[in-house]
């Protein structure tokens, strides 16, 4: 299996636990190199000590950081909702009602058509630096195309989440209750769903549907095998937050709305609060004060939410710059969030750091730093991507 040495990094960061006496929240090196080998990162250190290699790569000063890890997106979909966008910004509130207009589009989609859009959406990502991505259902709604779109999801990531229970479908409302659609949920829609699936998420939220019905749809989910996410606390105060708690579930996502008792849970589970700052540049609603949330102990995830109505964003890097500037995040936790804590997010411990056994996920920037990220928002500065030890994105 052959080698290759990345050196001339001029910062490189880790996220390894290991170098934080030296190198902070990040693990930072100075003047560094990485040895890859195969898929697999086989060395890290200062660039005078980088062992010999087969190949030799100079990135000319650049910093690197590890590849972006989104846990959060909603990419199998048709249609276009920039409408519903101008009309928020002329002074409408955002509602979850547009959802449905995204689900008779998805609904009327080929196979071949939600298969070509995903595939632009995680192109678009890849260049931008991300490298691992999960990928939700939720506009299908129905048995036969919540299945499709998942197995359209699969084709690019192993992370998918089956997310059924967005909202209550047009052909639920009037004539059934809602009981009735999460009986489908919970039954035939899981089990075309479940071979396609790695979890299972509820939006919980006013309009959607409420603590009991998101309780009993994530036990059907464990029951198949699925591990359980929560959408929760995004429009207002409500008991998502705690339920994700209480079922000790990885992340829940959103947390723009809490209580104090919300952050003391958040703090004692360990459930990471992921958090999603394109979704309130694009609605215009409150920030989530990320401060409060690492001031007081909560592991804290940035994702994008990339969603063709309330955030259509594909750049983990403008989330980062908002993070910082609107949510009160250091660079550092900023960089963070979006990687180590993204990848923990999502229970994965082979992504996000970049150390000896990690998959070799990393991009290169064009800037000397990752301060850069947000000192500079809205500037391309991803140079070059590997992904699995190899140049996706040429730099």
């Amino acid at each position: 299996m052959s080698t290759t040495v990345i050196t001339g990094i001029g910062e490189l960061a880790t996220n390894d636990p290991a170098r934080s006496d030296e190198g902070g929240l990040l693990g930072l090196v100075h003047d560094a190199a990485v040895v890859v080998e195969g898929s697999r990162v086989a060395w890290v250190g200062p660039a005078a000590d980088a062992p010999a290699a087969d190949v030799q790569v100079d990135a000319g000063g650049r910093a690197v950081i590890p590849g972006f890890v989104d846990s959060h997106s909603h990419l199998v979909f048709a249609g276009d909702r920039s409408a519903e966008f101008e009309a928020r910004m002329t002074g409408q509130p955002y509602t979850a009602g547009g959802i449905r207009t995204t689900v008779a589009r998805t609904r009327a989609a080929t196979d071949e058509q939600l298969t070509s859009h995903v595939a632009r959406l995680v192109a678009e990502m890849r260049a931008q630096g991300t490298t691992s991505v999960e990928i939700k259902s939720g506009y299908g709604l129905s048995v036969h195309d919540e299945a499709r779109s998942l197995a359209v999801a699969r084709q690019f990531t192993e992370d998918t989440t089956f997310l059924g229970a967005h909202v209550v479908p047009v052909e639920f409302q009037g004539g059934t209750t809602p009981e009735d659609y999460v009986d489908l949920v919970t039954g035939p829609m899981l089990a075309a769903a479940a071979p396609h699936a790695r979890w299972i998420d509820v939006f919980c939220e006013e309009g959607a549907f409420d603590v009991d019905q998101a309780r009993a749809i994530l036990a059907a989910g464990s029951d198949s095998g699925l591990r359980g996410r929560l959408h929760a606390n995004q429009l207002t105060y409500g008991g998502g937050v705690q339920l994700a708690c209480e079922l000790g579930l990885v992340a829940v996502d959103h947390c723009t709305f809490l209580s104090d008792l919300d952050v003391e849970s958040l703090r004692d589970s360990r459930t990471i609060a992921t958090l999603l700052p394109g979704v309130e540049f694009s609605t215009r609603q409150p920030y989530p004060d990320a401060r409060r949330l690492l001031d007081a102990g909560v592991r804290v995830a940035l994702a994008s939410d990339c969603n063709p109505g309330s955030c259509f964003t594909s750049s983990m890097a403008l989330c980062i710059a908002l993070a910082v500037r609107e949510m009160r995040m250091t660079p550092a936790e900023a960089l963070h969030g979006a990687t180590a804590m993204g990848a923990a997010a999502l229970a994965r411990d082979d992504v996000g750091v970049l150390a000896p056994g990690m998959v070799a996920d990393l991009v290169l920037l064009d800037a000397p730093s990752y301060v850069h990220l947000a000192y500079r928002p809205g500037v391309p500065l991803v140079a070059g991507v590997w992904q699995a030890g190899r140049p996706v994105v040429p730099g």
